[in-house]
């Protein structure tokens, strides 16, 4: 059990955001995913595409992406667990993904900075994760500038419904105080066993994108559980640990 008698590590005010992660739902039926995170007022929507390889586990692809574009104009957070995401990030651009977050354990930098100039040259945005076991390579840090997010991954990745790994507060405190020391307002998304009962530990950590695939959509009322873990989340903000 953590305890924490501090306050939040607030120096930059983030806004809290929910991403739910369809992945999370009925398999069978991406778009009432879809559909229950626009009901429910969520910021974006999480696309956990996954290739066999750098996971353990097979998704969608861009096909996917395209035919959801059709429904919404929400945010598509587009989390590319894939080993070489040079090779689709083009159709993942046209199929009308809006922030593509690569794996940093996939990248180097000189591939990063490919990466960044064709995603930017279309006006969408880019974000590195960096698995629970993960730390900041150099390269990474000497980029930070480059990033609208910073992922960190508080489960393995690969399945939805896992638990947080809470070993990885440490390496997300330690991160949160790096981006403030460096004046970068850029957004810390959490990806990984965000629950009511979790979400304030991440939160007071400084992490204010939440991911949450369980955490909406195993709920009886999912439209609905997008609210309670925003409100929950800013409660947080002004509460302790237990």
């Amino acid at each position: 059990m953590l305890v924490e008698k501090t306050m939040p590590l607030a120096d930059i005010k983030r806004q809290i955001k929910i991403a739910p992660s369809i992945l999370g739902g009925d398999q069978a039926n991406f778009a009432a995913g879809l559909d229950i995170a626009v009901k429910g007022g969520a910021d974006q929507v999480h696309l956990d595409v996954i290739d066999g390889h750098f996971a353990p586990n097979i998704t969608f692809g861009p096909g996917t992406v395209k035919a959801l574009r059709k429904r919404t104009d929400m945010k598509f957070d587009t989390h590319l667990m894939i080993d070489e995401p040079e090779k689709f990030v083009d159709k993942f651009l046209d199929a009308g993904s809006d922030l593509f977050c690569f794996h940093a354990e996939a990248l180097t930098g000189e591939r990063f900075d490919a990466l960044y100039s064709k995603i930017h040259a279309k006006g969408k945005v880019i974000g590195l994760a960096l698995k629970p076991s993960t730390e900041m390579a150099p390269w990474v840090e000497q980029r930070l500038d480059k990033l609208d997010t910073l992922c960190v991954m508080t489960v393995n990745p690969g399945f939805s419904g896992q638990s947080m790994i809470m070993s990885v507060m440490p390496k997300l405190e330690k991160i949160t105080q790096m981006l403030n020391d460096k004046g970068l307002p850029i957004d810390i998304e959490i990806d990984g066993g965000v629950e009511l009962e979790t979400l304030e530990h991440v939160v007071r950590r400084g992490g204010n994108v939440l991911v949450a695939g369980a955490g909406v959509y195993y709920k009886p009322d999912p439209i609905k559980a997008v609210g309670i873990l925003r409100e929950k989340a800013k409660q947080a903000l002004g509460t302790g640990v237990a």
